[in-house]
């Protein structure tokens, strides 16, 4: 078994991005993400690979677009306000089916908001971010561990759907140190075939998301569409833990899932029957398995920091079959065990 070494969430997503192939990476600094800049300067150049500083976050965006179209696997990181600006180059990927992976260690908000740990920006996310008809696969880790896995997971996933991938960590997670079995280097990556042509020997090919014919525009997003299918079909994620016939079950991610998991502990010391579904795909969305929870009608419990976005999808997913509650803090406010616990109480009784 493979040694664990002891890592920042930060430090951990890029040594598995560059232990996942990753042969080019532009970013601009902002906190609390500013260690996964600072561990890819010093190790991609080390290993002969592409870093940028870029000039801006909209610039750096642009050059992962480059990057990917001409054969490598790329990426950046950000945080909240960051990853605003990066929303147009996120949507000109999405429409010319460019695999790559983007970070955010989301901060408080709206605007500047705060250095502190936040779930604000998943609305921005889950709905795609910019502009037109796209979605991007999304991942919500909660340890270091997974910061490391699904980073590893993203750039497969990113070839394999062409799409942009999400790894959606907020400060917390970014920022806290860990033990890590980080993943193997990869050794080969699979062909691309479709990246741009006319050089170096190649047929020329031109990638754009530009398309002025409405009629090849729509059939083209529809068959994208076809292809988020199959991947909702293949790489929903979610993990339960708790009582198998909860009173209540908490639904959270990221850092308000490991406060729940407390919450759950102080449920079992008391003799109470809690139960913790966490998605870690928050798109696609484990709606199904909410939904099969929610056929006993026992209440549900959204636990996220932000002012409510999360509990929208699970009350899509229960349609009224279950009441669905709401224990929210923003600005870089965590909840605390106790208070999930007492909230839980308070509604079974």
């Amino acid at each position: 078994m493979s040694e664990k070494v002891l890592l920042k969430g930060n430090d951990a997503i890029a040594e598995a991005a560059i232990r996942a192939g990753c042969g080019a990476y532009y970013g601009y600094p902002i906190t609390p993400q500013n260690e996964l800049i600072a561990y890819m300067a010093r190790e991609m150049l080390k290993r002969g690979r592409i870093f940028i500083q870029a000039e801006s976050e909209v610039a750096a965006i642009n050059m992962v677009y480059g990057a990917s179209s001409a054969g490598l696997r790329a990426m950046t990181s950000s945080s909240s306000p960051g990853i605003s600006l990066k929303q147009e180059g996120l949507s000109y990927a999405a429409g010319a089916d460019i695999p790559l992976v983007i970070v955010n260690v989301v901060r408080g908000g709206p605007g500047l908001g705060s250095i502190a740990p936040a779930q604000s920006d998943y609305f921005q996310s889950t709905r795609g971010g910019g502009h037109g008809d796209y979605r991007c696969l999304v991942f919500a880790p909660k340890s270091v561990q997974e910061c490391a896995d699904l980073t590893y997971q993203a750039f497969d996933c990113a070839d394999q759907y062409r799409i942009p991938v999400l790894i959606l960590a907020d400060g917390m997670i970014g920022q806290m140190m860990e033990g890590v079995v980080l993943p193997p280097e990869k050794t080969a990556l699979p062909p691309r075939t479709w990246i741009v042509g006319n050089m170096a020997g190649r047929e020329p090919r031109h990638i754009t998301s530009i398309n002025l014919v409405p009629e090849a525009l729509e059939a083209q997003t529809r068959a994208r569409f076809e292809r988020y299918e199959a991947l909702k079909a293949q790489e929903v994620r979610y993990e339960y833990t708790g009582d198998a016939d909860p009173e209540l079950t908490i639904v959270a991610y990221g850092t308000c899932a490991r406060v729940a998991l407390g919450a759950i502990k102080y449920a079992q010391k008391q003799g109470r029957r809690l139960g913790l579904l966490r998605p870690i795909t928050l798109w696609p969305f484990p709606a199904k398995p909410l939904a099969d929870l929610a056929q006993n009608g026992r209440p549900l419990l959204t636990v996220e920091m932000s002012m409510g976005q999360l509990v929208e999808d699970v009350r899509l997913a229960v349609l009224g079959k279950a009441p669905v509650h709401l224990l929210s803090h923003c600005g870089g406010v965590i909840p605390t065990e106790e208070e999930v616990f007492a909230q839980a109480l308070q509604i079974i009784g």
